[in-house]
C-alpha cells in the first residue's frame, strides 16, 4: 500500500510530498530545510530512494541537491533543466522504481516552464497520483511569465496542452498534488480547496474547460505581480544551493542595532502588527513572522542587505530562520529577543503610532479633515475597487517611493492589514505621521466611505 505525505510551506504558499511504500519512497520539490523531510522519513521508517523535481523553482531555494547528497539518494532533475552539478536526467516517459509495486514514471509537462515535468505514481500499473508541480493546480495552473517575457504567451499555450494531456492520460480518481496555488505566486491564481482530483479538474479548471486562445488570454490577463527575488531563485537552483546553516545567529545588544540602523541595514521586528505599533525601536520595520515573512521580506529589501531580526522570543527568530533560508536569505546579521525597552540604547523612546478601522477613517473625513489615504495593495486587487480619492503605491514598491507620498497623514490599508502594517513601518521610519488601517477591505464600503468600481456598469 502506497503512501503520500504532504509537508506544507505555508509562508510561500508551496507543498513537498513525500511518497513511497514501505521501505522506499521518493520527495517531490523538497524545501531547502531538508531535517523536516528526513524526519518525516523516519517517522515513516523509510529510505530516500529517489528525490525529484518538477522544474528548475523560480520562487523558492530548492533542497534537493542537499537532500540527494544527504541520503545517498538518485536525483532526478528534467533533462532540459540546465543545471551545473551531478543529477539523473529525466526524460518524459522514464520509468523509476520507487519501492515494490511502486513506479513513478515521468511526463513532460511544458508550461509554467520549457522543461517542466509532472511525475505519475503507480503502484501495480495503476496511476494513482500524480505530482504535477506548477503545471495542473487546484482550479488553475502554474503562471507562464517567469521564464522569459518572449516565451510567455507560447508557454501558455504549452500549460493548456499540458493539463489536456494529463487529463487525457489519467483517469478521474487520480489525484493531483500539485507544488504551487496555496498562496504562491508561481500560481497564475489561488487555489479553492485544499485537494483534487483529475474528474475535478476536468470540469472546473479553465485549462481543461475552455479552447485554447480564450483560456490564454484570461492567463495572460489575469498575472499579478512577480516577486523582484524571483530573479534569484532560478540561478541558485541551477548553480546547486549550499546545505542551510540554522543554528542561532549572532545576539545584537542596543549599541549594536543602533549601529545597524544608522549604517543603513534593516532591522526588522518580526512581533504582530498590534505590538509593534504600540511600540518599537525607532527605524525599525515590521514584518509578522506570522505572515508570508518570506515572500515579503525577501521581495521588499534590497538584495544582500544585511538584516537584523528582533522577536520574542529565540523560538520566533529560529521559525524565521527556517522561513528565509527558504528564499535564499541564508544568514541574519544579528538577532534580538525580548522587549523594545531591552533593544533601545539608555534614554530612548519607543516610536509608536496609531491603528484604525475604515470606520474610523470614514468619520475622520466625514467631520472635513484632509489626509491622505494610501493604498498598498497590488494593481490587480485595486482594479477591483478602491477608496475615492486614494493614493496607490504598492507595497512592493513603497521603500523606494516614499517621496511619492502626498504630505499630510497617511492612512494607510491594503486588503486586511498585513501589508499596511509593514508599509506603516516604513513610513513611520522615515518620520511621517501614519495611522496604520488593519480592517478588511470590505468594511470600507460598509463604513460609507466611497468605493470607486472601475469594472461597474450600468
Amino acid at each position: 500500500m502506497f503512501f503520500v505525505d504532504t509537508l506544507e510551506c505555508e509562508g510561500l504558499g508551496n507543498r513537498s510530498y513525500l511518497a513511497g511504500g514501505p521501505d522506499a519512497a521518493v520527495v517531490v520539490d523538497p524545501p531547502r530545510d531538508i531535517d523536516r523531510v528526513i524526519a518525516a522519513a523516519a517517522r515513516r521508517g523509510v529510505r530516500i530512494a529517489h528525490v525529484a523535481e518538477t522544474h528548475l523553482h523560480n520562487d523558492y531555494v530548492s533542497g534537493g541537491l542537499a537532500l540527494a547528497r544527504t541520503t545517498g539518494a538518485r536525483y532526478l532533475v528534467p533533462a532540459g533543466a540546465s543545471v551545473s552539478f551531478p543529477h539523473s536526467p529525466v526524460a518524459d516517459g522514464d520509468a523509476i522504481a520507487v519501492d515494490e509495486g511502486l513506479l513513478l514514471r515521468a511526463m513532460a509537462t511544458p508550461g509554467h516552464t520549457p522543461h517542466h515535468t509532472s511525475y505519475v505514481l503507480e503502484e501495480d500499473g495503476r496511476p494513482v497520483a500524480a505530482f504535477t508541480g506548477g503545471s495542473l493546480l487546484i482550479g488553475s495552473v502554474g503562471r507562464p511569465d517567469l521564464v522569459e517575457p518572449r516565451l510567455t504567451e507560447r508557454l501558455a499555450r504549452a500549460q493548456h496542452a499540458s493539463a489536456h494531456r494529463l487529463a487525457d492520460t489519467l483517469d478521474d480518481e487520480v489525484r493531483v498534488l500539485p507544488t504551487h496555488g496555496f498562496g504562491s505566486f508561481c500560481s497564475s491564481s489561488q487555489a479553492e480547496g485544499d485537494a483534487t482530483t483529475i474528474g475535478a479538474e476536468r470540469k472546473d479548471n479553465d485549462a481543461l474547460t475552455l479552447d485554447a486562445d480564450t483560456f490564454v488570454a484570461r492567463l495572460l490577463a489575469g498575472l499579478d505581480d512577480v516577486p523582484a527575488y524571483y530573479v534569484h531563485m532560478g540561478p541558485a537552483n541551477a548553480s546547486g544551493p549550499a546545505p542551510v546553516d540554522l543554528t542561532p545567529p549572532r545576539t545584537a545588544d542596543a549599541e549594536e542595532i543602533a549601529s545597524r540602523l544608522a549604517a543603513g541595514e534593516w532591522v526588522v521586528d518580526l512581533r504582530d502588527r498590534v505590538a509593534f505599533a504600540e511600540g518599537h525601536v525607532a527605524g525599525s520595520f515590521n514584518f509578522e513572522g506570522e505572515g508570508k515573512l518570506a515572500t515579503y521580506l525577501a521581495w521588499l529589501i534590497p538584495w544582500g542587505k544585511p538584516v537584523t531580526l528582533l522577536a520574542s522570543t529565540p523560538e520566533q527568530i529560529a521559525a524565521a530562520q527556517r522561513e528565509l533560508v527558504r528564499v535564499g536569505i541564508d544568514r541574519p546579521a544579528s538577532a534580538a529577543t525580548g522587549e523594545p525597552r531591552t533593544w533601545m540604547r539608555e534614554g530612548e523612546r519607543p516610536a509608536s503610532f496609531p491603528r484604525a478601522r475604515f470606520a474610523d477613517l470614514a468619520e475622520v473625513r466625514g467631520h472635513g479633515e484632509q489626509v491622505v489615504v494610501l493604498d498598498v495593495r497590488r494593481g490587480t486587487e485595486r482594479a477591483g475597487g478602491y477608496v475615492e480619492g486614494s493614493v496607490h503605491i504598492p507595497v512592493h514598491e513603497l521603500h523606494g517611493r516614499l517621496g511619492e507620498v502626498p504630505a499630510g497623514t497617511v492612512w494607510v490599508h491594503c486588503a486586511g492589514g498585513m501589508r499596511a502594517a509593514i508599509a506603516a513601518s516604513f513610513l513611520d521610519a522615515a518620520g511621517r505621521r501614519v495611522v496604520a488601517v488593519d480592517d478588511a477591505f470590505t468594511a470600507a464600503a460598509e463604513a460609507g466611505l466611497p468605493v470607486a468600481r472601475p469594472g461597474a456598469t450600468g
